[in-house]
């Protein structure tokens, strides 16, 4: 089988190593990739988010899957291109995709599938952000409408700061804040069918502690141990499905991978967020345990045939990543610094490149994710400290408390 995989970052580099593991792929085509991603696929230097570029990269690559990996491509309708060719592809149409494009879409489609959801208002102009944010009152969730590359939502006290983002975003959703730990499962689907994989819980703080300002994602780990029993099997029922079903009445079928964000709530699971593709960095864990091939479970949903694919296959123990963001990340992160010691099994790239001269340097906000495996969390922590450790890029930063109130038993539900 020969796969495409569109995209650069982290989440992609950990789907290059999934893909590039099945046996079943002889040849691994990423778009335009990342030095990471070049240690296991051929690079080409296309925008992924440029459907004709795409579609003719596929057609001459001979792909027997295209596999799109950031939320961009999707909503500009790149899936559908490469449909329309013939051609297998991992990933919704530009109109499903809205259930991460927009965040008012998501909610209509919610109300119309009884999902359950946080209570929201979608806002255009400062009288109706005062009237909502009056009527939910602190703490404040701000989210933009549109897409904003995991950083549009604010979660604050300040009514101050809630104001000034949803003046900045110009259409934004209100909602009532969802007291209670978070989720992140991914769900394989064809549209019909649907498995889920393994819940992990991202870290959206920049700071140890769930202090500072939200980012695109400072570390991820899985499985949880303290979730409720049944909860997969309960989203899956309330959730899933529903929300699929609703898709296909309106003629809109979702294929792809469904990011089903939640917060378990006194009330029980409750979703925060849709979206419509892998998320990063819950990605790099859950991918790190999935023993079935990869290549062929994406093909199963790109086709049709999920439901005669056989069942998934999970590594025992657990998996951490820790995110080494670069200096002053999340406001505009300092780039071009000099990376020693990511040469090393375990070091997913996410915001790096190559010099002319040989070197690797710095080339976005998020820079490595340090991914490892071990009998338990505290295993799996020490060994991604451990990688984070033996990686030198001046002004780095990350957090020091990735799964560790999981690690300790601390997590308790409302």
């Amino acid at each position: 089988m020969r796969v495409l995989l569109l995209g650069s970052g982290g989440r992609e580099h950990a789907l290059a190593l999934g893909l590039a593991a099945d046996p079943n792929v002889e040849q691994l085509i990423a778009a335009p990739g990342n030095p990471g991603i070049a240690t296991v696929a051929d690079l080409r230097d296309i925008d992924p988010a440029d459907a004709q570029a795409v579609v003719a990269l596929a057609v001459e690559v001979g792909a027997d899957l295209v596999v799109i990996g950031p939320e961009a491509p999707l909503v500009a309708g790149v899936a559908d291109a490469v449909r329309a060719k013939g051609i297998p592809v991992f990933g919704p149409s530009a109109e499903a995709a809205q259930l991460e494009g927009s965040k008012a879409f998501a909610k209509e489609i919610m109300t119309a599938a009884k999902v359950p959801t946080a209570r929201a208002y979608a806002c255009t102009t400062p009288e109706e952000v005062a009237a909502a944010l009056d009527d939910f009152g602190a703490p404040y969730v701000v989210k933009n409408d549109g897409l904003a590359a995991g950083k549009g939502v604010v979660v604050t006290a300040d009514r101050a700061a809630a104001e000034r983002h949803a003046a900045e975003c110009g259409r934004v959703v209100i909602e009532e804040y969802l007291a209670g730990p978070e989720v992140s499962l991914f769900v394989v689907t064809d549209g019909q069918s649907a498995v889920p994989l393994l819940p992990a819980q991202d870290f959206k703080r920049v700071g140890d502690g769930d202090t500072g300002p939200n980012t695109g994602g400072m570390g991820a780990y899985a499985p949880l141990p303290w979730t409720p029993p049944g909860l997969v099997a309960q989203v899956m029922t309330e959730v899933v499905h529903p929300t699929l079903a609703e898709m296909r009445r309106r003629g809109t079928p979702f294929a792809g991978l469904l990011y089903v964000g939640l917060a378990i709530t006194a009330d029980g699971p409750k979703v925060i967020e849709f979206n419509a593709r892998f998320g990063d960095p819950e990605t790099q864990v859950v991918l790190a345990l999935l023993e079935t091939p990869l290549a062929g479970l994406l093909r199963a949903a790109a086709t049709g045939t999920l439901a005669v694919h056989p069942p998934l296959r999970w590594s025992a123990g657990a998996a951490v990543t820790v995110v080494v963001a670069s200096a002053n990340y999340p406001a505009t992160p300092r780039t071009g610094d000099e990376i020693t010691g990511a040469e090393v099994p375990g070091i997913i790239h996410a915001g790096t490149r190559e010099t002319d001269d040989g070197r690797l340097v710095s080339a976005g906000g998020r820079v490595l994710c340090a991914t490892a495996t071990g009998a338990d969390l505290n295993a799996a922590r020490e060994a991604a400290y451990a990688l984070v450790d033996g990686v030198t890029l001046d002004g780095s930063h990350h957090r020091r408390d990735i799964a560790l109130a999981a690690a300790e038993g601390r997590i308790t539900l409302p």
